[in-house]
């Protein structure tokens, strides 16, 4: 079940780490945990949220949108390679039609992040980034809180 936060402003402890040129939103609880994350984990060197737009078309439209990622990450993996991603925050209801089930808004929302989805790993195969999705099942892994 997607949480209901209110939209708010993350405040940095460690600001030269935030590289973004607009203060980090948060549309939701699990972002907000990521932007704690991005902000206090070492191997972060940098991070921004909602900097870089997408263009994707719409499914049932057929018109062009913009899509904008949650957060653009680098940090060094545990080999020590320096990586530098897109990171989309997402209820694993609305990543695909198997996991939307029979919510019709769930449907729609999964064929909507699948064209979005489609676009943004074409622009990183183009510029060298990674894409990785996160849902609930990665943001309270071995916290004991509850999705």
């Amino acid at each position: 079940m997607a949480n209901k936060f209110h939209k708010s402003v993350f405040t940095p402890k460690n600001p030269q780490k935030y590289v973004g040129k607009k203060k980090p939103k948060c549309r939701s609880s699990w972002e907000r945990r990521f932007c704690m994350f991005c902000d206090e984990n070492p191997h972060i060197k940098q991070w921004a949220s909602e900097s870089l737009e997408i263009p994707y078309t719409d499914p049932f439209t057929g018109k062009r949108r913009k899509y904008i990622p949650d957060f653009l990450i680098q940090y060094v993996d545990a080999t020590g390679k320096e990586k530098t991603e897109l990171i989309e925050i997402k209820p694993k209801n609305q990543t695909t039609l198997k996991e939307a089930g029979r919510s019709k808004r769930n449907q729609y929302q999964a064929k909507i992040n699948e064209a979005k989805w489609k676009s943004t790993l074409a622009f990183c195969s183009r510029v060298g980034l990674e894409f990785r999705v996160i849902t609930e099942d990665e943001i309270f892994v071995n916290t004991g809180k509850k999705k």
